[in-house]
């Protein structure tokens, strides 16, 4: 085997193959909600390959230039260099539309791995003693890559990104004291200011990137120290990791999962149309397109703001515009629970002891209601986020979609929540499997000459 020769050959070089074989062995569970991570993985590895070729042919400029290139709706307009450069990528360069999308395409399902590997972990209780900075990363990661996201999705100086740009821009100038200076500070200047474009391709092509390759990194570090955590099962204890070597049959499968994961964003990119910035036309400051809706990892944002009172009020003589709770406030409240989470529900609970078994959701019945309500929760403002799209495609009017979405941003998810709670608590006390086979029938005469049917009892699905 190549790999075992590569083993021997370190170790009478460098004394390296005991370190190489102590973790070639190592084993890890084999459950397949392990693998979202993995899929988070992938797809980041994917957009920095095809970013790579973006930074090729992408200019962050807003120079004004007249567009000369093949798409004709937009021949003789004067666009930004930005934007220029973006339609060239898309119709006049080899497979430049394809890397296009299938970056975009892999930002969504790298943004969707690390939501469903969030989710994995918290209706399990992975994050419990000693896994708390464990999740702490992976919270941050999914920050990040919401940052990412959006410098990602401002860079083509579209119409589209434009709005979204001059909303955060709103968004921080409403913080009292300091907003106007962290805007300055950050946009360079009163919006668009003739920086923006180059310090949101800094932050893009670079810090934030090199902040999540980080974050992966001491995320991967920890999960080799302390192993994923385990289902409960015969044999299996606290102290000992039942699975598979890393080498060959987990290396293999990840292996096997990294070229799926890209071949289904590279077929997303070659075959389904996202972010047709043509469409949108160059960003004008007085003009904004609608019907239009987000990234769904930004559409919750997009969801306060569009579901929140008119509120305004004034305190210690400044005024508290309508944006600052619903863009600062609230969001930084939701991060802020969202990473102290481990140590509050230790707090709550009592339960101090270290944990290396995963927990079903029904053994845990107030962590899972509360999760179905936040799932609830910002499911509602996802598509409050897009609520102008939602009415034209119902036909119905923008205001009375807001009146619904309003009442279910609050309902539904008390609603789900105990629904989660009282089906959890009941299969919990119950003691059974939530999706049983039935046993076998077998008929029975008696002895007074009738049949009976008989049940064996059945085990839990597979």
């Amino acid at each position: 085997m190549i790999v075992e020769r590569v083993v021997r050959g370190l170790d009478e070089r460098l004394d390296g193959g005991s370190f190489l074989r102590r973790n070639l062995t190592k084993v890890f569970p084999d459950h397949w909600s392990f693998m979202l991570g993995e899929i988070a993985l992938y797809a980041f590895a994917l957009l920095v390959l095809t970013g790579i070729f973006l930074t090729f042919f992408f200019q962050a400029s807003p120079e004004p230039v007249v567009y000369d290139g093949p798409y004709a709706p937009m021949r003789g307009r004067t666009v930004s260099a930005a934007y220029d450069s973006v339609l060239r990528l898309s119709f006049e360069v080899r497979a430049g539309l394809v890397m296009r999308q299938t970056h975009h395409w892999a930002a969504l399902l790298f943004m969707a791995a690390v939501v469903a590997h969030l989710l994995r972990v918290f209706f399990t209780g992975a994050f419990r003693k000693p896994r708390e900075l464990t999740w702490v990363l992976g919270v941050l990661l999914l920050f990040a890559g919401i940052g990412a996201g959006f410098t990602g999705y401002s860079l083509p100086d579209d119409l589209l990104s434009g709005t979204g740009l001059r909303i955060i821009y709103s968004g921080v100038l409403s913080i009292p004291v300091v907003g106007a200076w962290a805007a300055f500070l950050f946009f360079g200047g009163e919006f668009p200011a003739h920086a923006l474009l180059s310090r949101l391709y800094v932050l893009h092509v670079l810090l934030i990137p090199l902040v999540i390759a980080g974050l992966i990194g001491a995320h991967l570090a920890l999960v080799w120290r302390q192993t994923h955590t385990q289902f409960p099962g015969p044999g299996r204890t606290e102290d000992t990791v039942t699975g598979i070597p890393v080498w060959p049959r987990f290396a293999l499968k990840a292996l096997g999962l990294m070229f799926v994961t890209w071949g289904v964003a590279a077929g997303l990119g070659g075959l389904v149309q996202i972010n047709p910035v043509w469409l949108y036309g160059p960003f004008v400051p007085y003009s904004a397109p609608s019907p239009a809706q987000p990234d769904f990892y930004a559409g919750w944002l997009e969801g306060l703001l569009r579901l929140w009172p008119n509120w305004e009020f004034h305190l210690f003589g400044r005024t508290i515009g309508t944006l600052f709770l619903p863009a600062v406030v609230v969001p930084g409240v939701i991060t802020f629970v969202l990473a102290l989470w481990p140590w509050i529900e230790e707090r709550v609970s009592g339960d101090h002891a270290a944990h290396h078994f995963a927990q079903r959701p029904r053994e845990a019945p107030v962590r899972s209601g509360i999760g179905a309500a936040g799932v609830a929760f910002f499911t509602v403002l996802m598509l409050a986020g897009s609520n102008d799209v939602l009415a034209a495609f119902l036909s119905v009017e923008v205001d009375t979609l807001n009146g619904v979405l309003t009442a279910a941003v609050v309902v539904l998810p008390i609603a789900c929540g105990l629904v989660t709670y009282r089906i959890c608590r009941d299969l919990r006390d119950g003691g059974g499997h939530p999706i049983a086979r039935p046993g076998r029938a077998r008929v029975r005469r008696t002895a007074a000459g009738a049949f009976e049917v008989e049940h064996e009892p059945g085990g839990p699905a597979r």
